[in-house]
């Protein structure tokens, strides 16, 4: 979920929910022409070898805010693209292998409504996987991925997005890890506080002592200590502290779109030595610097009509829809998100890239990047700019499923030495710094 608030503008730029070759001869330079239909068929064909690992789908919440969770009221194996980005017909079609969840909730939810509305969550994905057995399977660890691809089953992962969702609590971050969730998004928004988020006006100056925990138990645990929306110094502590891999779970490049939501290069040239994963994300406002401030006068407009930027209902869908008729946006494509995974390759290298669509979480998406189904679309562009197969399987599946698996092995050496912490933050920061 990706509405942010960028220190001294107005807070909520919305991107809620929606409906939906030859080598460059720089790194982000296109050829010209673009790929044509044969290699997108050529993409299917290598998708159905090295299928996508997805860092970041928010259906939870748009399944939360449109239908109460009801799986009758939308049913996900029918075709829904008039309200989701989402279905399992679309999710086939994309090529898709295995999806991380985003057990999300709003970070104007806190305390126990925090932990409450993020077990809500858990549960709907559990529910999601249950009713539809044929095509799903609950993943918890790198060899269910690898099972689920055998049996033809997309692995359903969860990451839960935003450390509010733990309440200040190392024994609630367990029992979230208990009931399946693989990865944390340490902040999202606003600050914690123990942790500075990206779009909000520095406090600790990165992480806190507590934070410093939290990453210390989620490494004992095996969670994967996700640093998309965190700020830049809470970046470069985490990558300090943690001695598994880290991942942005839905980040792309800041050299090439200046968001603050984007990984620094410094911080990408880390990722080799750290182990880790940066997933680059289709968020027009985050690959597109023309997006920005489109994105800015739109939540404007949503907030002017009564709806919360982050609003997803029909109604509110309705009102975006109609701010853009009047207001065209600038478009990204396909192209906008392969320059920042060029630049991403060229700085973290090819073992450490990965995407994170992000859709069912934003309102606006590239033109060919419509839903789900269209990752060949991108994969077909980076086929065009001379990527190879054997990187191309890097990108989508194998890098995703190496991640999880060291964050394993990792947990399990620590776990041998290392007792579950049960220090709170009142212990080691004297309570709250925000």
């Amino acid at each position: 979920m990706t509405s942010e608030q960028i220190p001294g503008q107005a807070d909520g730029q919305n991107d809620g929910p929606a409906p939906a070759g030859g080598r460059a001869s720089t790194p982000g330079t296109a050829p010209a022409g673009g790929p044509g239909p044969e290699l997108v068929e050529r993409a299917r064909a290598l998708l159905r070898e090295a299928p996508v690992v997805d860092g970041h789908n928010d259906l939870p919440w748009a399944m939360r805010a449109q239908a109460g969770y009801d799986l009758d009221a939308i049913d996900l194996a029918a075709d829904q693209r008039v309200r989701l980005h989402t279905d399992l017909a679309r999710l086939a079609a994309g090529g898709v292998g295995a999806q991380f969840w985003s057990v999300y909730v709003r970070s104007d939810l806190a305390g126990d409504h925090a932990v409450s509305a993020t077990l809500e969550q858990i549960d709907f994905v559990r529910a999601l996987t249950d009713r539809y057995p044929d095509r799903l399977r609950l993943a918890l660890t790198a060899d269910d991925m690898e099972t689920a691809r055998a049996e033809g089953r997309i692995a359903s992962l969860m990451g839960a997005e935003g450390g509010h969702s733990i309440d200040c609590s190392l024994a609630t971050l367990r029992a979230l890890h208990q009931l399946g969730v693989r990865y944390l998004t340490l902040t999202h928004n606003d600050n914690l506080p123990w942790a500075d988020s990206a779009t909000d006006k520095p406090v600790a100056g990165g992480l806190t002592r507590f934070g410093e925990e939290v990453v210390r138990e989620m490494n004992r645990l095996g969670m994967l200590v996700d640093l998309s929306h965190v700020s830049a110094g809470t970046m470069r502590d985490a990558l300090r502290v943690s001695e598994a891999p880290v991942i942005f779970s839905h980040s792309s490049a800041r050299a090439v779109c200046d968001h603050p939501r984007n990984v620094p290069d410094d911080v990408l040239a880390q990722l080799p030595g750290n182990g880790g994963l940066a997933m680059a994300t289709f968020v027009p406002k985050f690959i597109l610097p023309a997006a920005i401030e489109w994105t800015l006068a739109a939540d404007d407009n949503m907030r002017a009509h009564g709806f919360h930027p982050l609003e997803t209902t029909p109604a509110a869908m309705d009102q975006q829809r109609a701010f853009e008729a009047a207001s065209p946006r600038p478009v990204a494509t396909p192209a906008t998100v392969a320059d920042h995974l060029d630049h991403m390759r060229e700085v973290a290298g090819i073992d450490h890239i990965g995407i994170g669509g992000d859709f069912d979480g934003t309102a606006f998406v590239p033109a060919g990047l419509d839903d789900v189904a269209g990752y060949p679309n991108l994969i077909a562009e980076l086929l065009h700019r001379g990527w190879s197969a054997a990187d191309l399987a890097k990108l989508t599946w194998h890098n995703a499923v190496r991640v999880l698996r060291d964050a394993e092995e990792v947990a399990r050496g620590l776990q041998r030495t290392r007792r579950p912490s049960i220090a709170t933050i009142e212990q080691l920061d004297g309570g709250p710094t925000v």
